[in-house]
């Protein structure tokens, strides 16, 4: 959430913010509601002062013994604390007013985020590997996975619908093998590895910025009004809600491996093939709580965690540092990290990184102590590490053979038993 003192002091910082980020949010909008708040208030102060006044002159009549005036202004002292009543609580309704205009406001961008309308405005900033040459067509994955056994999507339809698959042999194995092995790297990167709940109450979706803007994207129990997880981001930061952390525990960092379950309500038509786009998936996780003045450094960091992931596996990649216009809800500054896939001849994004300053701080109120010092808000920041089903599905086809086979990185195959190559005649093991 935006600081509200910044908006009060100087709401330009905030406007053209939301003209870079082409938002219809209108700043005009909380003059008013902040001006009204302020006027009621100020309103709430002046009466009660006159209530104290009159407190005091009823008591020094009672003690000069002038009791008959002093029942007169104490009669008047009522009507008085009835006014001061109402105007409570539209001074409660005035300040609820403000703040939800304030949790629909996206974050300001960090002044090195390119500035632009959409996608198309984004920069690349870097490139690692060799795009794989291919004597033959590349197919795409959810052909080579269904030809395979591995991937079976039209069971997954009977099942439950669109995107959903159910994956068999190798394909399960190697969704759970691509789990662990991310786990493990980000163990030794030093952080914390978590198993947190799968659906979460409204207050914790709240305090990471996916409500109230995004319900629309998350799938909800309503008879207990929670929230199954869009990603464990969700219960990662929110660990910490309330919290004041020591500031020498910081950097501190958790990751998670967990189911993710989106709607993809924003995506009507968009990615319906394969693993791309699923409304169910694996994915791990990583968060990074940092002292406000090395938050840049950490989404370096975290940045390089995904990459390295990448690298191991042998798969070509890109990273996109986001404009304004495409930039998170939650997000001051993000890295897309995108993998090539064969078949699509593009690169697809399969880790987004990102600095997400005091918004989600101040949402979940989550705070560092320095010693001697008072707690402020700290940074959060979180990015994918990977997702299983995207990794999946770049390694299926980047790793395709004309005969249909698929050869795995070197870095999974101690996970995977030792398999070098997932082929026909050995796909069912």
């Amino acid at each position: 959430m935006i600081d509200l003192k910044l908006v009060q002091k100087d709401p330009q910082i905030l406007a053209d913010a939301l003209k870079n980020r082409h938002s219809s949010i209108n700043i005009e909008e909380f003059r008013e509601l902040d001006q009204k708040r302020r006027s009621i208030l100020a309103e709430v102060e002046a009466l009660k002062s006159e209530r104290n006044q009159a407190s005091a002159k009823i008591a020094a009549m009672k003690k000069e013994g002038r009791q008959e005036e002093a029942q007169g202004l104490f009669a008047d002292l009522g009507g008085l604390s009835d006014r001061i009543h109402d105007l409570d609580i539209k001074a409660t309704e005035a300040r609820t007013a403000v703040e939800n205009w304030l949790v629909a406001v996206p974050n300001i961008p960090d002044a090195s985020v390119p500035v632009g309308q959409d996608e198309s405005k984004n920069v690349e900033i870097d490139r690692w590997g060799a795009i794989p040459e291919f004597s033959f067509e590349p197919r795409d994955h959810a052909d080579l996975g269904a030809a395979l056994g591995g991937l079976d999507f039209e069971r997954a339809a009977r099942l439950a619908g669109s995107r959903f698959v159910v994956e068999f042999a190798w394909a399960a194995r190697l969704d759970r093998a691509l789990a662990s092995f991310f786990l493990d790297r980000h163990r030794k990167e030093g952080y914390v590895e978590v198993s947190p709940p799968y659906m979460v109450n409204r207050k914790t979706m709240t305090g990471t910025g996916q409500l109230p803007k995004f319900e629309d994207d998350l799938f909800r129990i309503d008879s207990w009004d929670y929230f199954l997880i869009p990603t464990a981001e969700v219960p990662l930061t929110n660990l910490h809600s309330g919290d004041a952390l020591p500031e020498e525990a910081l950097p501190l960092g958790y990751c998670a491996a967990t189911p993710c379950f989106r709607s993809e309500a924003g995506a009507a038509g968009k990615d319906t093939r394969g693993l791309i786009r699923m409304h169910q998936f694996t994915k791990v996780e990583m968060v990074r709580f940092a002292h406000p003045d090395d938050s840049f450094n950490q989404l370096e960091l975290m940045t390089g965690h995904a990459r390295g992931i990448l690298e191991e596996l042998e798969l070509p990649y890109r990273v996109i540092s986001l404009c304004t216009g495409d930039l998170g809800f939650s997000a001051v500054k993000t890295y897309d990290v995108e993998v090539w896939i064969p078949s699509q001849k593009t690169y697809r994004e399969i880790s987004s990184c990102s600095n997400c300053g005091d918004f989600q701080a101040r949402r979940a109120n989550i705070k560092y102590k320095p010693k001697g010092g008072k707690a402020a808000f700290l940074h959060t920041l979180n990015g994918s590490g990977l997702p299983t089903g995207r990794t999946m599905a770049a390694i299926i086809e980047n790793g395709q053979q004309a005969d249909g086979s698929i050869v795995l990185p070197k870095a999974i195959r101690p996970y995977m038993g030792g398999l070098e190559v997932i082929e026909p005649a050995r796909a069912k093991k």
